[in-house]
Parts: C-alpha cells; structure tokens; sequence
C-alpha cells in the first residue's frame, strides 16, 4: 500500500511539472557568437567598440566639417604687363651676316630702336604688348625690322638662364647649333631679346 501512494506521488509530480512546462513561454535559442574583431551586438542595434554616447558627437562634427569644407584658394592671375614706348635700345655689333624679317644684313653696328607697333605673337596665351617690333638702323637709315620678345622686370629671374647682360647693355650671342644669334637687351630692368637666322 505505501509503494502505490509513493508511485502515485511520483506520477502525480511529473505530470504537474509537464503541465508547468507547457504553459512556460518558449526559449529563444542562443545568439551565434560574433567573429573575433567584430563590432559588438546586442539585439538588433549594432554598436561600435566606443561608448555609445561618444558615436552620435562624432558623426555630427564629421558632418559638419564635410558641410563647411571650402575650395582651396587658387594663385591670384598675374596682372596684363605694360610694355614701354618706343625708344633706342642700343647699339651692337653683328659678328656676322644675319637675316632680319627675311633679309640679308652684313655684319657690323647697328642701332637698335623699339618701336610702339605690336607683333601678332605665334605663340597662344603671349601677349601683344610684349612682343614688338625693332628696327635695325645703319647710317640714319632702317635696314631691316624684327620681332622683339619684352620679359618685364617682374618676370625676368623666372626666365633667366643664362648670363644677362649688364644694366644698360646688350649682349650678341651665337645659341647651340650655330643657327641663330640672339640679340639681348637689359634697360631698366626689362629684358629685350631678338633672334636672328644667319644669312
């Protein structure tokens, strides 16, 4: 008789811990684990290694830093450069014959005078007003005209390779390969230079 009331405790036991168990929601299965170096989860919002309080200001200053970026200044354009008037430049001496504006002229002094017309340069971006035109005059006569290329004094050192003649002088120089003569002028700080084909 005790073995059946014990039985029947026993019985009347599991079925109330079935009936408990029934009723009891459903566990969730466990969260995977996330990868080694992965940003932290927790439910469905995702969270950097950071304290979340520190993202929110951050992301804001990167926004507003992206908004108010500015372009970068560019270099200011150089001002449009004025060329003298027409005025003597000199006198030199031609070691030998050369062609100006086509034509033959021997070797020997000549005076060298700018004058106010401009030349149409050939080269684009040049401006008018510094490449002029010379004339070659022998025995108060013009034996020849030219293009003559203005550097002004602003911009002399960016172009300067070789030695300039002194202040108020000229230079007559044969260039490498012998098929020109360069014609070089420095008054008042401006550079003047005429190239020659020899003749």
């Amino acid at each position: 008789m005790k073995q059946f009331v014990i039985a029947g405790t026993l019985v009347a036991g599991v079925a109330l811990a079935g009936a408990a168990m029934a009723q009891a929601p459903a566990s969730q299965p466990p969260a995977p684990k996330p990868a080694a170096g992965a940003p932290k989860t927790t439910g469905t919002t995702q969270t950097a290694d950071k304290p979340a309080a520190q993202r929110p200001r951050r992301q804001a200053a990167a926004e507003s830093a992206a908004e108010t970026r500015s372009p970068k200044a560019q270099p200011t354009t150089a001002e449009e450069p004025t060329a003298p008037g027409a005025m003597v430049l000199g006198t030199v001496r031609l070691p030998k014959g050369v062609k100006v504006d086509g034509k033959d002229i021997a070797a020997g002094s000549y005076q060298v005078r700018l004058t106010a017309d401009e030349a149409k340069p050939d080269a684009r971006g040049a401006s008018e007003k510094l490449e002029r035109w010379v004339e070659f005059v022998k025995g108060g006569t013009v034996v020849g005209r030219e293009v003559v290329s203005i550097v002004p004094a602003t911009e002399a050192k960016l172009v300067q390779k070789d030695t300039p003649p002194p202040s108020g002088g000229a230079k007559v120089e044969t260039l490498k390969g012998g098929d020109y003569v360069r014609v070089w002028f420095n008054k008042a700080g401006n550079y003047y230079l005429v190239h020659l084909p020899n003749s």
